[in-house]
C-alpha cells in the first residue's frame, strides 16, 4: 500500500484508520480493481474545496456586465384586467 492509497478491501476493514489519516495526514485515495476510485478526505479540506472564491459583490462587481447601464424604473401604468 502507497504511503496514501488504500485497496478498497483495506479500506472497509480499517474504515476508522482511513478516516484518522485523512483527518490528519491529508486526502486518502481508495482504488478499486487497481485503479484510482475516490478519495477520503476530511471536512476541512473539503469545506476549502467547495468554498467560493470570490463573494458574490465581489463576482457581481467584476463581472462583464458590470459596466452596463440597467434601467431600474417601475412602469406607472395600471396591470391589466384578469378574469378569475
Amino acid at each position: 500500500m502507497i504511503e496514501n492509497h488504500w485497496q478498497l478491501q483495506d479500506a472497509k476493514n480499517k474504515f476508522s484508520n482511513l478516516v484518522d489519516k485523512a483527518q490528519h495526514h491529508g486526502p486518502q485515495v481508495v482504488t478499486k480493481h487497481g485503479k484510482d476510485a475516490v478519495v477520503v478526505l476530511s471536512i476541512d479540506e473539503y469545506l476549502k474545496l467547495i468554498k467560493p472564491k470570490t463573494n458574490l459583490v465581489k463576482f457581481f462587481q467584476t463581472s462583464p456586465l458590470a459596466k452596463e447601464e440597467l434601467s431600474l424604473t417601475r412602469s406607472k401604468e395600471t396591470p391589466r384586467d384578469i378574469e378569475l
